[in-house]
């Protein structure tokens, strides 16, 4: 085990990354013109990288399994973006945002990224702004901001209920910019197979066109990995079905160290399972716990009532309902971090107070938000005496213009009117903190390969707060990476371009070729799918919301034991010279069931709770995470050894000089 250098520069924290940028190399325009980048994703974090380095000069291929760049899974991020502006005046900064994003980490991430991050986050603000991206504004034409979890301040910037897509266009548009212009070559329909090292440093990639079938070699200097999360490990999840860890899991296996894949987010706003038929689940956003209220009934009684269809919540009485997280925790209430609100959530349904027919949702209530609302409305309009029918009408008019897309998706899924009866939630994974590790230049232990966005650990430690990962994938892209992959960058201005006609590219073919023909030619028993279910109700069961000693251990021998079962019997149909999906899900989940026994591993070597990593054995006497500060102040880096179990563990040690670490409480 060896000690990681974050390469983290010298002098007081605010002052890191302004003196960092003075001292970095550069490249001039002249030679950016005869350097070649590879981009993989094409989401925020992806998109805005390759349109900012296309626009520095660089020469950038893009990659995406997706038939166009707008479908990245960024797009279905709804509820906002963090900056630190305080437009409210409520008192935020960027040492506020940068204090809350460590905090609602549980003091597990690195101090000097987070205060990057709060730094350049209003100016990711004035670039969207500027590519015309319709924020919501307020009365006076000033952009509006909300609130989410784990803060006290209102600092989300939002477009209606449908943010990441208008974030995500404007990326697109840059990108789009720089096409037309020749600097970007975009490679859509296109998945990345492995990483290429020449000489021990990253120098391009194998992809395969998932139209013709086709294997082809790309080269570069330098390889950015923006591929998004591993959330599907659990199969069942907020993702979009066909986001995957291959390209980050493929750079792990060539040397990247993994970081902390136990710090999964279970987000507590989700649209329940309803049966064994589903293939993902849909989020609920984050900023609906603004005016929505989260209850269970208080007795019993009535949750067994409602379960069997006999009650309708309507029905229940104020003091029949339990408003739990505001009782647990009145600072906070309702807007208490997500893996807060997602253990209360479990701990009602499992104490049996769920209200759906599975036993396993809570309410999420808007009757006080649309009379609040609908209050101040018709007093603004000057209606006197309005009844109460009138007021609600108008407070729902008003949550429609906030909410309203947010309600008609839950309607049609549900078949419910969330205006008239209360939307039904439950905890479902969601975003992945963990990822490749990165230096504080955003580069990976493999020279040349930079991870960005989700795909790495830096920022979030052990719990994202909600908001913030729109915000980092564009930190990320349009303002870090830029800067410091010119430092690595500098170094190749005389390499000249990298030849795809070497030893090293031959090797990478010939170990793609082999992988895809054994997945071709195993026995055929059962579907891919067949295994990416069990393997993600082993997840959930085990490496879920709640976890022990006994449970990960067993999982991770079930893991060993389905992933050669799936190597043997896995059933691929088709051809792999032709457009075959089943082909290109059986290499991600091959790739799911390695990751999710180093999951596993992970979580089983982490002897505390922290974040999303809830350790049955490390709680308070009032069920809360209880850390281990002296113990596992670290990163968890692993290094791959050819089996996820005989990884070897790296760690970079935490120290925090800013902010002083103690028990969190939102209470």
């Amino acid at each position: 085990m060896s000690v990681l250098d974050s390469k983290v520069p010298e002098g007081p924290l605010a002052d890191k990354w302004v003196n960092h940028k003075n001292h970095i190399n550069l490249v001039n325009p002249a030679n950016k013109r005869n350097i070649d980048v590879i981009v993989i994703g094409t989401g925020l974090a992806g998109g805005s990288a390759a349109a900012t380095l296309a626009e520095l000069g660089y020469n950038v291929k893009t990659f995406c399994y997706q038939d166009s760049p707008r479908r990245a899974h960024s797009i279905a991020a709804q509820g906002g973006i963090n900056a630190a502006k305080n437009y409210q005046g409520d008192g935020d900064s960027v040492y506020r945002l940068f204090y809350d994003t460590v905090k609602g980490g549980d003091y597990r991430s690195r101090e000097e990224n987070v205060y990057r991050l709060a730094e350049v986050s209003s100016n990711i603000i004035d670039q969207c702004v500027a590519q015309g991206v319709p924020f919501a504004r307020e009365y006076g034409g000033m952009l509006d901001n909300r609130s989410f979890g784990g803060v006290l301040v209102s600092r989300t910037f939002y477009a209606k209920g449908q943010t990441g897509q208008q974030l995500l266009l404007g990326a697109y548009a840059a990108m789009n910019r720089q096409i037309n212009r020749g600097k970007i070559k975009a490679y859509n329909r296109h998945e990345m197979l492995d990483l290429v090292l020449v000489d021990g440093k990253a120098r391009g990639i194998i992809a395969r066109d998932l139209v013709t079938g086709e294997i082809e070699r790309h080269a570069a200097h330098a390889v950015v990995i923006a591929s998004g999360g591993y959330g599907n490990v659990f199969f069942l999840s907020t993702n979009a079905m066909g986001s995957n860890v291959m390209a980050a899991w493929r750079a792990h296996r060539r040397g990247a160290y993994f970081a902390n894949p136990c710090f999964t987010q279970i987000h507590p706003t989700c649209i329940p399972v309803s049966g064994d038929h589903q293939s993902k689940l849909t989020l609920m956003s984050e900023s609906l716990r603004n005016d929505g209220r989260i209850w269970v009934p208080k007795k019993k009684e009535d949750a067994i009532a409602i379960r069997e269809g006999k009650l309708k919540p309507t029905d229940l009485k104020e003091e029949d309902r339990d408003y739990y997280l505001e009782r647990r925790y009145p600072a906070f209430g309702n807007l208490v971090p997500r893996d807060v609100a997602s253990r209360a959530a479990k701990e009602r349904c499992d104490a049996g107070y769920g209200v759906n027919k599975t036993g396993e949702a809570v309410y999420l209530d808007f009757s006080a938000a649309f009379m609040r609302y609908g209050k101040e409305k018709a007093l603004s309009s000057g209606i006197k005496d309005a009844t109460d029918a009138e007021i609600r009408a108008l407070g729902e008019a008003e949550i429609e213009a906030k909410y309203g897309n947010l309600f008609q998706m839950y309607e049609k899924i549900v078949d419910q009117n969330p205006y008239k009866t209360p939307m039904m939630i439950y905890p479902a994974v969601h975003y992945t903190m963990g990822g490749l590790w990165v230096d504080y230049n955003l580069q990976t232990t493999i020279p040349g390969c930079y991870a960005a966005g989700e795909a790495n650990f830096s920022d979030h430690g052990a719990n994202r707060l909600g908001a913030s990962a729109l915000m980092q994938g564009l930190a990320d892209g349009y303002f870090v990476l830029p800067y410091t992959i010119g430092d690595y960058l500098s170094q190749d201005i005389r390499t000249g371009a990298i030849s795809t006609e070497s030893a090293e590219f031959d090797q990478a073919e010939k170990d793609v070729r082999d992988r895809i023909s054994k997945l071709m030619n195993a026995s055929g028993k059962h579907s891919v799918d067949h295994y990416h279910k069990k393997l993600g109700k082993i997840m959930w069961n085990k490496c879920g919301m709640a976890r022990n000693a006994v449970d990960l251990q067993s999982a991770m021998d079930e893991i060993a034991e389905l992933r050669k079962d799936f190597w043997e019997n896995v059933r691929v149909p088709g051809t792999e010279d032709s457009f075959n999906q089943e082909l290109e899900k059986a290499g991600r989940v091959a790739d799911f069931l390695e990751l999710g026994e180093l999951f596993a591993k992970d979580a089983l070597t982490r002897n505390e709770s922290c974040g999303g990593h809830f350790r049955e054995e490390y709680q308070t006497e009032e069920g809360e995470a209880l850390r281990d500060d002296e113990n596992f102040t670290f990163v968890s880096a692993w290094e791959y050894m050819g089996d996820p179990r005989a990884a070897q563990l790296h760690k970079e040690n935490l120290t925090f000089e800013n902010i002083e670490v103690k028990t969190r409480s939102y209470k």
